[in-house]
């Protein structure tokens, strides 16, 4: 076969065993015998071998399997880890076979590394976004808790009714505080664990409030009542920096994207223009302290317009 055909079929072969990954629901692997044959057909081909890349890319990712879990986890990803894992290589291996039908080995490695680059970044903006909601839901989430606890129910019975009625991901995150306690974990290792995950004080803060009110007693109504006030005063004050800061957040992305759009345009418009850049050890040398100067910028204002309080 001709080495000029490899990367086409590296692209081809890639986007179908990751389009089955992508779109298959996951089955339950039994043992053929254990199988009703007009229940369960024989999988195919592409099955198996999209079955055996993820059972082979589970074996690789061992020891870091727990940790991939715990990222898609707070992210909200209900996909396996080794799923995902074997996503980013299919995405790796097109971007890569891509870049070097483009432009040579430079371009593939450029394109190659914006698949796991990508996903990060995906993982940690679901992550962020996800604490935030979970941050803007936390004082209604309160107050509905501490009407339960005036109607006469107990605290799992008024943690389990708002699971039900919340939106995502307060209702998942207080789902599963219910169930671990269900199974015996204590209730307050259980909210401390949330507010761990979530990364959110003021739902640390709820934590310790039901833990002691638990050890001492009193009106737990009204302390929940009372810690929804404060944090829903300090939601407003948060929003109201956040829209005063919005001029410098948005000055920054645009700084940060404007390199990146320019040299876009020039590789579409005049591939040449840039060649110097990637052929030429000066050239090399300007990019990678571009590279540097940039994240420092970035990072610079990332922590002027980031206002903690």
């Amino acid at each position: 076969m001709s080495p000029a055909l490899w990367g086409p079929l590296a692209v081809g072969l890639a986007l179908v065993l990751g389009g089955f990954v992508l779109v298959a629901p996951h089955r339950a692997h039994l043992p053929k015998s254990r199988r009703r044959p007009e229940a369960a057909p024989e999988d195919g081909a592409l099955a198996e071998a999209a079955a055996t890349a993820t059972r082979l890319v589970a074996k690789a990712m061992r020891r870091r399997e727990g940790s991939v879990a715990i990222a898609l986890d707070l992210a909200g990803v209900r996909r396996r880890p080794q799923d995902v894992v074997f996503l980013v290589l299919v995405a790796f291996v097109v971007l890569g076979a891509l870049g070097l039908l483009l432009g040579g080995p430079w371009l593939m490695i450029l394109f190659a590394i914006v698949a796991p680059v990508a996903t990060v970044l995906w993982v940690r903006v679901r992550t962020s976004r996800r604490r935030a909601a979970f941050a803007d839901q936390l004082d209604d989430t309160l107050q509905l808790i501490a009407g339960s606890l005036r109607a006469g129910h107990s605290l799992l019975q008024a943690l389990a009714g708002v699971a039900q009625q919340a939106d995502d991901p307060t209702s998942s995150e207080l789902a599963r505080i219910v169930n671990e306690t269900r199974v015996g974990r204590p209730l307050s290792v259980a909210l401390e664990e949330a507010a761990i995950r979530m990364a959110n004080e003021d739902f640390s803060w709820v934590s310790q409030a039901i833990t002691i009110n638990r050890e001492v007693g009193g009106n737990l109504a009204d302390v929940l009542e009372g810690v929804g006030v404060t944090i829903r005063e300090r939601n407003q004050i948060r929003r109201h920096v956040e829209a005063l800061s919005a001029d410098g957040r948005l000055s920054g992305i645009i700084l940060v994207a404007l390199p990146f759009l320019v040299a876009g345009f020039l590789l579409l418009t005049n591939p040449t223009y840039l060649a110097p850049f990637i052929q030429n050890p000066l050239g090399i040398a300007a990019l990678v302290v571009c590279a540097i100067l940039l994240v420092i910028g970035t990072l610079w204002m990332r922590k002027v317009v980031t206002i903690r309080f």
